[in-house]
């Protein structure tokens, strides 16, 4: 298996808390955040995984260099910020399995991507999403499911309990054409919000540990998750 992990991200609503680093680079529990997420991808066999960096690239690389644990790691790296959909569109050259999964960098969710990855093969689809089920989806905006699918997605602000895209995507290498898309674009609202009821994506409901450490808050929150979530940690390790 293969993974894109975004982690380009400025972290401006961070920068009360983390000034000096890219927001993947951020210290939770004891080690980057990155880190965590590095670490979940090995447990779980993962061969490989592009790192779409841009802000501060070179911290990212000099922590991390050419491999982590079993993981071999290559780098995409904008210039400009691409936004996501170009991230991910860029790191797509130096992937090469048929399908890939894209990993959000500041966020963590205990999933068992292996069966995702079965989920997404019995039912055939050019792309499967990890959703998570929250309280009240106010701050992320909450999916409209049709079943195992994804219908739509209501606005944010809304509060109540909902699922949530959780930021774990498993994609077909065709799904995104660079030919027809931006160079600069959200994968989230410039493609996949437009495109949802054409391409109905798939879900996969995840129940555990998921933090998003996008704001001061959640950072803090994160450390203690993710220092309980790494002492319990687990995916099989092939």
């Amino acid at each position: 298996m293969e993974a894109i992990v975004l982690a380009g991200g400025l972290g401006t609503r961070l920068r009360s808390v983390v000034d000096d680093r890219p927001k993947a680079m951020a210290q939770v529990a004891g080690r980057p955040f990155l880190a965590h997420l590095l670490d979940q991808l090995a447990a779980f066999g993962f061969d490989s995984a592009v790192l779409a960096v841009g802000y501060r690239a070179e911290q990212i690389r000099a922590y991390f260099g050419a491999s982590y644990r079993r993981l071999a790691l290559r780098y995409s790296v904008e210039d400009t910020p691409l936004g996501t959909g170009g991230a991910i569109v860029r790191a797509m050259a130096g992937v090469t399995a048929p399908e890939v999964f894209v990993v959000n960098g500041d966020t963590f969710v205990d999933l068992d991507y292996r069966a995702m990855w079965s989920a997404h093969e019995a039912d055939p689809t050019a792309m499967t999403v990890a959703v998570h089920a929250v309280p009240d989806a106010g701050r992320y905006g909450a999916l409209d499911l049709d079943g195992q699918r994804i219908r739509g997605f209501l606005e944010k602000g809304r509060s109540g309990p909902g699922w949530i895209n959780a930021g774990v995507y498993l994609l077909s290498r065709g799904l995104l054409d660079p030919q027809a898309v931006p160079t600069r674009f959200s994968f989230e609202s410039d493609f996949l919000v437009p495109r949802v009821r054409e391409l109905r994506p798939l879900t996969f409901r995840t129940d555990g540990v998921f933090i998003d450490i996008g704001i001061p808050e959640d950072y803090a929150r994160a450390q203690t998750l993710l220092a309980e979530a790494s002492r319990g940690a687990g995916g099989p390790a092939s």
